[in-house]
């Protein structure tokens, strides 16, 4: 059991410099330091140092295969760790870094072989959390960070949902809040002449094709076979599972309502995620309104997600929503944590 240090901003929304300090000080020595991203919180250690991401695996109980991103303070930086860059991607940087977008490039070795998986890649971003940057700059080495939570468990935006996991487990976090776009970066296989999207994120796929043109969804995004290598986190393995069984619904609320009432006539308690406008509109079950827009539902949903607990609920309802924009990303993540999905 590790003793985990707890800093909390000060009312500016800054760390003082001591607690900064004292931070990137865990981080070069080889610790793992939990931190806020505007996507989720991110569990932080020396990405160039093999037994520094070996804690991490080890803090999250996460598969030895599942890569990792590298988490940098500039794009000089990013271009440190990586050859071979298609000229798209100054056009991509450019435009949506620093931000929620993680860029997979040909390694040039700087990272640990544990953080690229032993794949000849690695995931590089540039995260735009005033704290992230100030962290990055003052510890001044790549950070690898996977999301701050127990392997599987639903990806934390508070700091809470990070001690609530990892207490005990990890030597630091910094408590910067809620996080803001609520998932996580999308992923763009960057070493083809077309761009490929390995996770859907915070930047949708239209707006990257607004700036490089023709943008490929990978087919294998989907994947659960067991024999195949991820290239991105979050492309293999069940992850965002809440605590009971999660059925995922087409047909909307009128969908929903039935489900509750054939779910209640055998006793079963049920819980509704959904948009606010269907949560107006259900009856017989124990209700959370994720918000109107699809911004919204992205923020709220790994909140929602834990919130419901076993022992207050057998089953979770939530409806789909349109694959749109960073909706895509929000049906990705469902589609993962579902144990059923019921179509129309």
């Amino acid at each position: 059991m590790t003793e985990t240090k707890r800093w909390k901003l000060e009312k500016n929304g800054k760390l003082n410099e001591a607690m900064l300090l004292e931070a990137a000080e865990i981080l070069k020595a080889g610790g793992t330091v939990a931190f806020p991203t505007e996507t989720v919180y991110g569990l932080g250690a020396d990405a160039t140092n093999k037994n520094a991401v070996a804690e991490i695996f080890h803090a999250k109980g996460r598969p030895q295969d599942n890569p990792l991103i590298a988490h940098v303070a500039t794009k000089e930086q990013l271009l440190d760790l990586v050859e071979d860059v298609p000229d798209y991607v100054y056009k991509l940087i450019d435009t949506f870094s620093p931000g929620p977008i993680t860029y997979v490039l040909t390694s040039n070795g700087s990272c640990a072989e544990n953080v690229t998986a032993g794949l000849s890649t690695v995931g590089v971003r540039i995260p735009s959390h005033p704290v992230a940057i100030a962290l990055l700059k003052t510890c001044n080495i790549p950070v690898a960070a996977p999301s701050a939570n127990l392997s599987g468990k639903p990806s934390p935006t508070t700091a809470n949902h990070v001690w609530e996991d990892l207490k005990g487990r990890i030597a630091g976090l910094v408590d910067g809040g809620p996080t803001g776009v609520g998932v996580e970066s999308t992923v763009i296989d960057c070493t083809q002449a077309i761009p490929v999207i390995l996770r859907p994120g915070g930047i949708s796929r239209e707006e990257l094709e607004e700036v490089v043109g023709k943008v490929i969804v990978d087919p294998a995004l989907a994947s659960t076979d067991s024999t195949d290598k991820p290239k991105a986190p979050g492309m293999k393995y069940t992850h965002y599972a809440p605590e009971v069984p999660m059925w995922l619904l087409e047909g909307g609320s009128e969908k929903v309502q039935q489900v509750v009432e054939q779910l209640a006539t055998k006793g079963e308690r049920v819980g509704v995620l959904a948009s606010r406008d269907t949560i107006e509109k259900i009856e017989g079950a124990e209700k959370i309104s994720l918000g109107e827009s699809l911004e919204d539902i992205a923020a709220n949903l790994y909140e929602g997600l834990r919130r419901f607990k076993q022992g207050e609920v057998d089953i979770i309802l939530c409806e789909t929503y349109p694959e749109i924009g960073i909706g895509q990303a929000i049906m990705n993540r469902l589609q993962k944590a579902a144990t059923k999905y019921i179509k129309e």
